[in-house]
């Protein structure tokens, strides 16, 4: 057990971001086209936070000409470069499943001040 322990702590990152379920957060992935390496964003709202250590991940919703479109982030991945906090949300749920149900204004999550 201790060998396993040892292989997740040099995996995990020194910096994790400090992400909640409610925030809009802008995540900037290193993306391998061929030879080249370029970064791409995907902005949205953070609905799930999963799992724990090494297999961390948080699920990102966003709105993308009018489909819902939701990804699946590992935290400690080196693919993932930074995790921006856009802003902060105002929730009281651990799960943000109900925003797949609504549209518009409907699916907007308040602002923590």
């Amino acid at each position: 057990m201790d060998l396993i322990k040892m292989l997740d702590q040099q995996n995990l990152k020194a910096e994790a971001p400090e992400i909640r379920v409610g925030d809009t957060v802008r995540v900037h992935i290193k993306i391998k086209e061929g030879a080249k390496e370029r970064i791409q964003t995907f902005e949205g709202t953070v609905i799930a936070k999963k799992h724990g250590g090494v297999n961390e991940t948080f699920t990102v919703r966003r709105i993308s000409y009018g489909v819902g479109v939701e990804k699946v982030f590992p935290v400690h991945s080196p693919l993932v470069e930074k995790v921006e906090l856009v802003r902060k949300g105002k929730v009281r749920r651990a799960k943000l499943y109900y925003l797949r149900d609504r549209v518009g204004k409907a699916a907007k999550v308040k602002e923590k001040l």
